[in-house]
């Protein structure tokens, strides 16, 4: 190994620098420049919608992708701005700062850093599951609510009016209290701007049916911020148009960012844990969804806790950098990956490349206009508005549906952190209510065979001695006591009932409570002259059986299968009862 390998070999990058090539090179090379490209004015536009100034955008897209390049393990994960970063960080600085924009900045430099702090002790950890609180249908609608209030945040600089508001209500009565005064100007930019993000968008189909090159045609369907920023510009630049009234960005300061850490109050800090807590979360869930979806349409492995290690130092980094958090971008994501990235050297050679822009050519966004960036925001974001979710979900799970739409109302009507914290209770609740009402269900067996299914289901044969019973869910503290009384009841009701033989075929894991409750109903059974038995006991759980007494006071026996257990009991048939 060479010699600079050598000494980085405590990195997670050198295990694919080892085997660096001119092809990667080539590949990398290319994607970084056409992401690049495409990052400058993203960057800008998130900074405008997480209330920073616009150079942070650029500060977002240096170290923290260089970090993530060295640390992360995905080939085509774009790290840097993202749209629901933004807006959290923009909703939970507002909420600290009120009015104070000194605050306001410290305060989503903090968020950033800490939500890299959590993220990488999560990675230390290995609590990467802990993800798996946001259900599918919760994040849908989080999602969705983020989009719409997004959207609707960013119609003030579509308008040139003043407007404010940290959910739809508010932001609706701002907007129509200044809609009158609206400045045509400003709407006529924002028209073109729209209009040159659309267009390539409309050319994405008949691009890709081209001749042209895939990394081309890719990057050709997704360059309307680049022809929106560059119509625009121009525009006001050679019109003049900031003497007539048009907002536009002005004067970015040129050089590196400096690094340093927020200087806020303990207060302060505390007040952002719960925020940065929830926006680690969500930036990671964005992030690795992305990167295992591009993993394995090339047949790549990604690891978990490693990309939580890698996004926790690019978060650290953007922080320390002064800047806001940053995630996986999925628009700039699929370009890079159709550019031919092929491995993490893209985002190391992206953030060199948006270094070079904030050196070097700050000054030509003078004069882009701040109407340009918000439509390239709302552009964006509409795709992730799924209301017709909402429907679907309805006919398939009407608990999911109601649990999506309360997030939706939550980010809605209320503010984002709430719909988020609605949002995960509701998905912990409907977890402890599905596991706390398991299906059971009494077995028979199926004629001419050894194998017992449902009887509500199948023509089963059953003996009036034996009830088999089988309880689908893992039985935790939860449901432990009602199926006790279950089970007990059960048995009660058929009094020429010996035997009850509990099929443990689904019980992956067994709590104390469970164990106690398994105790309980044996002795109760036992008091009322009927044997308790398991059967089909999984190496796990006797494992853990094996600690306990239940072993030793089992009225029954423990067999392997609930054939062996129903032949053994006498109840074992060749045909049904006529």
């Amino acid at each position: 190994m060479p010699r600079a390998l050598h000494l980085l070999r405590w990195l997670p990058a050198s295990e694919w620098l080892a085997r660096y090539t001119r092809a990667d090179a080539a590949g990398d090379g290319l994607a970084a420049v056409i992401v690049t490209i495409l990052l400058v004015p993203q960057g800008l536009a998130y900074a405008l919608l997480a209330g920073m100034p616009p150079e942070t955008g650029l500060y977002a897209s240096m170290l923290p992708l260089i970090l993530y390049g060295l640390f992360g393990t995905s080939s085509s994960l774009s790290v840097g701005p993202a749209a629901l970063t933004s807006l959290i960080t923009a909703s939970a600085a507002g909420a600290l700062a009120q009015g104070d924009p000194q605050l306001f900045i410290q305060a989503a430099i903090g968020m950033g850093l800490l939500s890299g702090v959590f993220l990488i002790a999560m990675a230390v950890l290995r609590l990467g599951w802990l993800t798996n609180l946001l259900s599918h249908p919760v994040i849908i609608g989080f999602v969705s609510g983020c989009a719409i209030l997004i959207a609707g945040s960013q119609l003030k600089h579509l308008l040139g009016i003043e407007a404010d508001g940290e959910n739809v209500l508010q932001l609706g009565r701002s907007l129509l209290a200044q809609l009158n005064h609206s400045h045509w100007l400003t709407v006529g930019i924002s028209a073109i701007a729209i209009f040159s993000l659309l267009i390539p968008k409309q050319l994405a189909g008949p691009l890709k049916r081209s001749p042209l090159p895939g990394w081309l045609s890719a990057f050709l369907g997704k360059s309307g911020p680049i022809l929106a920023v560059l119509i625009t510009t121009v525009l006001a630049f050679f019109f003049h148009l900031e003497q007539r009234g048009l907002a536009i960005v002005g004067g970015i300061p040129s050089g590196l960012p400096h690094l340093s850490a927020p200087q806020m109050d303990w207060a302060h800090w505390k007040t952002l844990i719960t925020p940065a807590l929830l926006l680690a979360l969500i930036g990671f869930v964005e992030s690795i969804s992305l990167a295992q979806a591009l993993a394995a349409r090339r047949r790549e492995r990604i690891s978990p806790n490693r990309e939580l290690m890698g996004l926790g130092l690019a978060n650290l980094a953007s922080g320390l950098s002064g800047s806001f958090a940053v995630t996986g971008s999925f628009s700039r994501t699929t370009v890079s990956f159709d550019a031919g990235a092929r491995t993490p050297m893209t985002s190391l050679l992206t953030g060199i490349g948006i270094a070079l822009v904030a050196l070097f050519f700050t000054g030509l966004f003078h004069a882009l206009p701040l109407a340009t960036l918000a439509a390239i925001i709302v552009v964006g974001i509409i795709p992730l508005i799924e209301l017709g979710e909402i429907r679907h979900l309805w006919q398939y799970s009407r608990p999911d549906s109601v649990a999506m739409l309360a997030t939706l109302l939550g980010v809605l009507l209320i503010n984002v952190q709430t719909g988020l914290l609605i949002g995960v209770g509701l998905s912990v609740a409907l977890f402890l209510w599905r596991t706390s009402q398991p299906h059971v269900a009494e077995v028979g067996q199926v004629p001419g065979t050894q194998h017992f299914r449902n009887v509500d289901r199948h023509d089963a044969i059953v003996s009036d001695q034996i009830l088999s019973i089988r309880v689908d869910e893992s039985l935790y503290f939860g449901n432990a006591r009602p199926l006790e009384d279950l089970l007990y009841d059960r048995a009660m009701a058929r009094p020429g009932v010996d035997h009850v033989v509990l099929m443990c075929s689904a019980i992956n894991h067994l709590d104390a409570s469970a164990v106690e409750s398994l105790e309980s109903l044996n002795q109760r059974l036992k008091d009322a002259g009927v044997s308790l038995h398991l059967s089909e006991v999984k190496g796990p759980v006797m494992d853990r059986l094996k600690k306990t007494d239940l072993l030793s006071v089992l009225s029954g026996q423990v067999f392997l299968s609930q054939y062996q257990a129903v032949e053994a009991l006498g109840g074992v048939r060749t045909t049904p009862d006529a």
